[in-house]
């Protein structure tokens, strides 16, 4: 599957202010694009919320962090999307 490069623009300020907001998440900006596409591919349109909810995000934020140090943990910070999926699948299966 070929790769398809998209561009947007926006200000140096928004650019670095969301760099901050995602290093702190341990996320890289091209990753959580990636990710805000995949998951409106899924849900058919914008997958979160619109407002701001500085508890909750600390709260998410704090429980994606846990997720990321668990997965880098046990091997898993770098698996594909597709690995992920296979996982849940047979994760699912072992239960029935």
């Amino acid at each position: 599957m070929a790769n398809s490069l998209i561009q947007f623009r926006m200000s140096e300020t928004e650019k670095q202010q969301a760099a901050l907001i995602l290093d702190q998440i341990g996320l890289s900006t091209s990753a959580f694009l990636r990710m805000c596409m995949l998951r409106l591919i899924q849900e058919k349109g914008i997958p979160f919320s619109m407002k701001i909810n500085d508890e909750e995000i600390s709260k998410g934020l704090e429980a994606l962090q846990k997720t990321g140090a668990k997965a880098k943990k046990n091997g898993a910070a770098k698996m594909k999307l597709k690995d992920v999926n296979a996982e849940i699948a047979s994760a699912r299966r072992s239960k029935k």
